[in-house]
């Protein structure tokens, strides 16, 4: 079902619908259906069939189809980022850009399935000399896709591209506050390839929590791709284990930057602060703590106390640095977090608890010195809010970074010893002078562990998550030593145990 245009921000959405509405200025934007479980069911019923026939065109038929696809989203481009920019209420050029990485990232896994997934020959062995073996990577049917908010394009094509590209049709379920971007990238898909009116690749289906929880237990799921907070995935984990779904969690984090005495403090602080305050500070890989070596902390405070302090929220499409916040009841967080961090002895560098406004809108706020135990710390913020605190060298600063249970990407900044600080790191991904790079690199793969998750998009990684390991032994010649058969004599086993002393007894 496809959403309908409001006329009026004032009407009330029937039961079984919703308003996708505005965080710039409230207004209803769009209205879609709620989905119930029959719906949910049936869709994914009609992408198991379809995936048949997508499975069955092999990795050349699926590469040309979604090249096609490519080439759809790059000339409405503008198009998609508009209803991005509307619903999330990010400026409209960072919307832009997002939509640029999926189709980087739909680029990478359509021409590189067949190169990862496809058959190979492994060793046998010298024991099972005369096997033939090898391994392919098949699809695991239909993969259901529970998207965000913050990167409702670029967040869900890290799963919805690589299982397409790996064999899977997908359904997707966006979030309740991004349901219009679910529905242009089944439109583009759909505009691309004819076959989709027949054969449906991409299936959206709309509403909130419940509406999730049955796309989790419909029968056929073959995995759930899940991106979204802590509490959530463990509910969605629930549900998943009443059929041993699989499932794959990015649940955010808090990760850190560190500033090394040897830095470039300019691009140290250049990407703190982007790495903070872009998209409004709501960025599951964005910078929260920030770590800088006590020799040059002075120094960045000041740099980062310049750059952040120029920044402006707008409340139009093309107006200001940042956007207001998506999700209206985030800036609850966010003032208990500022709160906390000032309370309990934090320095406000740029703005305070006057910069959280109640109209959704937060202005850019750096603390200085705050304590690890406060909630600014430990809690994950999704706000413009960047902790920065002094220590006294690097072996402080990995020991504070990993001190957290969350562990999803982190930032380092030095001249000599990048290499080194970021293999220390309990994370999944890492920049080194640089901020996010690891996100908008294809063959990089992208997840966390602990509390943000396990499992893997992008890459050679992201290609194998959805799809399941077939290993083929295929007898060549008959061994004139045979193990495996009721006909095996103490002969033939005396033979075995002296071929594997010399095998494998030597040092």
């Amino acid at each position: 079902m496809s959403a309908t245009a409001a006329d009026s921000a004032t009407t009330t959405p029937a039961p079984d619908e919703f308003a996708s509405l505005s965080p710039r200025t409230g207004a209803e934007l769009a209205r879609y259906p709620v989905h119930d479980g029959e719906h949910v069911r049936a869709a994914v019923r009609a992408a198991a069939e379809a995936a048949a026939w997508w499975d069955g065109l092999g990795f050349a038929g699926r590469r040309s189809r979604l090249a096609a696809w490519k080439k759809v989203l790059v000339a409405q481009l503008d198009r998609v980022a508009r209803v991005v920019a509307d619903e999330t209420g990010k400026p409209f050029d960072d919307a832009r850009l997002e939509v640029v990485l999926a189709i980087d990232h739909l680029d990478w896994a359509a021409g590189n399935a067949q190169k990862v997934l496809g058959k190979r020959s492994v060793s046998p062995g010298l024991l099972m000399a005369n096997q033939a073996a090898s391994v392919a990577y098949r699809p695991l049917g239909v993969v259901g896709v529970i998207g965000p908010w913050n990167y409702p394009v670029f967040t869900p094509m890290g799963s919805i591209a690589y299982a397409l590209a790996a064999g899977n049709t997908v359904v997707f379920k966006p979030s309740e506050l991004t349901p219009g971007v679910g529905h242009e990238l089944a439109r583009t898909l759909a505009e691309a390839v004819p076959e989709v009116g027949r054969y449906p690749l991409l299936t959206v289906v709309t509403g909130f929590g419940p509406t999730g929880a049955e796309l989790c237990r419909a029968p056929g799921i073959g995995k759930i791709a899940f991106t979204g907070s802590a509490a959530t995935g463990r509910r969605v984990m629930a549900a998943c284990a009443e059929n041993l779904v699989p499932v794959l969690m990015e649940c955010g984090g808090k990760d850190p930057l560190i500033v090394d005495a040897d830095a470039d403090l300019d691009a140290a602080a250049d990407a703190a602060v982007w790495g903070g305050m872009s998209n409004a500070g709501q960025t599951c890989v964005g910078v929260e703590r920030v770590y800088v070596v006590d020799a040059v902390a002075g120094r960045f405070l000041e740099k980062v106390r310049a750059t952040a302090a120029k920044l402006r929220t707008g409340t139009a499409a093309n107006e200001g640095d940042l956007g207001p916040m998506t999700m209206p009841s985030q800036t609850d967080i966010v003032r208990r977090h500022v709160g906390d961090a000032l309370s309990s002895g934090g320095r406000a560098i740029v703005g305070g608890a006057d910069s959280v406004r109640d109209d959704g809108r937060i202005d850019p706020v750096v603390i200085a010195d705050v304590p690890e135990e406060s909630v600014a710390v430990t809690e994950e913020t999704f706000a413009p809010l960047l902790v920065v605190n002094r220590v006294p060298d690097v072996d402080e600063a990995v020991r504070r970074a990993n001190a957290t249970g969350y562990g999803l990407g982190a930032t380092v900044f030095s001249a000599k010893r990048g290499e080194e600080i970021a293999e220390r790191l309990r994370c999944g991904m890492v920049s080194i002078n640089g901020v996010i790079s690891f996100a908008g690199i294809p063959a990089l793969p992208f997840g966390g562990v602990g509390e943000s998750g396990f499992g893997r998009i992008h890459g050679a990684d992201g290609l194998r998550e959805f799809t399941r390991a077939q290993s083929i032994a295929r007898q060549r010649f008959a061994m004139p030593i045979v193990v495996t058969s009721f006909r095996r004599t103490a002969k033939t086993m005396q033979a075995l145990l002296g071929i594997v002393k010399v095998r494998h007894g030597r040092l």
